[in-house]
């Protein structure tokens, strides 16, 4: 079989999702991901945190990190591979940082978390990175192997939380400017009052407010998003 094209790395990797976008990390955080992604050897990395908080963030940002520094990196969201993740991972040995988000998706699912195990031993062995993601910590994990919970719990430890509006407001504005849009800070608060404060669904509607503010050649106010949203 002939190998995948290499997509260019703002494809596969959008660029609202890199390491320097991320708004509020944790102390050390992103230093951490940064010599994860670019350092041979460096800690391995367990991001834990509910839903909505960043974690496909940093996971993307970390591949994008090490494919800028020239390692070849792959994500690989959980959820999707589940029931086939030894195939999945087969496919992944040569890569210097494997970013695996999602664990909730495998876990108590006996055959993934073998395959799992496997390639954790695996990708130590090579001096690969490998970059965890789930929504608690691997000790409340509902895990069926006790080995691969130990492996786990020795990555370093990055815990996220919920950022709060005036957080998500620099988000926006920030995902915002990078589509040439802006933002007033009345349009950001209807927003967050009307469409919810989820920034995945946030970001989709700065696509669809960023199309419709070219077509209609209008700057993004208020009028503007009632009218584009079907809101007034």
């Amino acid at each position: 079989m002939s190998p995948a094209p290499q997509l260019p790395l703002a494809l596969r990797y959008p660029p609202d999702q890199r390491l320097e976008a991320f708004v509020a990390p944790p102390l050390g955080a992103l230093a951490q991901l940064q010599a994860l992604a670019g350092v041979q050897g460096a800690d391995w990395v367990y991001v834990a945190g509910p839903a909505g908080v960043g974690k496909t963030h940093l996971a993307l940002a970390a591949c994008a990190a090490a494919e800028a520094a020239g390692r070849a990196a792959a994500y690989v969201p959980l959820k999707a591979a589940a029931g086939r993740l030894r195939d999945a991972l087969e496919a992944f040995d040569d890569r210097a940082l494997v970013a695996l988000d999602g664990l909730d998706a495998i876990a108590g699912h006996r055959d993934d978390e073998v395959a799992l195990f496997d390639f954790h031993n695996r990708a130590r062995a090579a001096g690969a990175g490998v970059l965890y993601t789930a929504s608690v910590a691997p000790d409340a994990l509902p895990l069926t192997l006790p080995d691969l919970r130990s492996r786990l719990s020795q990555c370093a430890r990055i815990v996220l939380t919920p950022l709060d509006d005036d957080a998500r407001r620099e988000v926006l504005r920030e995902r915002a400017r990078r589509r040439g849009l802006s933002l007033d800070d009345a349009a950001i608060d209807w927003l967050l009052r009307r469409r919810g404060r989820d920034l995945v669904t946030l970001t989709g509607l700065l696509d669809v407010l960023d199309r419709a503010s070219l077509a209609a050649q209008r700057r993004v106010t208020v009028p503007f998003l009632k009218q584009t949203l079907g809101e007034g």
